[in-house]
């Protein structure tokens, strides 16, 4: 056997061999989405929420969440803060009462949708609830 063809079945053997082991662990992270989907989830207190009037949690069980206003607001907002245009992280402007990506200048109104673009799609909203000293979002 010469030496190229050995290492070809070497290399061809060890991804073989480790197929099963990426399929599984593809396959667990895909249910573990999936099961928080429809469940609240904590992203944070109401004492980091009051601190500032709005809190990031940028590694949530359900995605990135930028929640605005104060553990006594009547209603919290609540949005995936991705920019819908590049990506960025948008901020939360609380005079203008706008979500303003830093990156191109999109900005998005309250409930999400686009106000001014270049961005064309609205940003992902969360249904939201505080719980004890807990605030919570779910998927809408």
């Amino acid at each position: 056997m010469k030496r190229r063809d050995f290492m070809t079945c070497i290399g061809v053997g060890s991804l073989v061999s480790s197929l099963p082991v990426k399929v599984a662990a593809s396959e667990q992270n895909t249910t573990a989405i999936s099961s928080v989907s429809g469940d609240w989830q904590t992203v944070g207190t109401t004492a980091e929420l009051d601190k500032t009037g709005q809190l990031l949690n940028e590694k949530s069980p359900v995605g990135s969440v930028l929640v605005v206003g104060t553990s006594t607001s009547k209603n919290l907002i609540a949005v995936n803060p991705t920019c819908t245009h590049m990506g960025c992280t948008v901020e939360w402007l609380s005079n203008e009462k706008i979500f303003l990506c830093p990156c191109h200048a999109s900005e998005y109104k309250l409930d999400g949708k686009v106000q001014n673009g270049p961005a064309t799609k609205p940003l992902s909203t969360y249904t939201t609830k505080i719980e004890g000293n807990l605030v919570m979002v779910r998927r809408t």
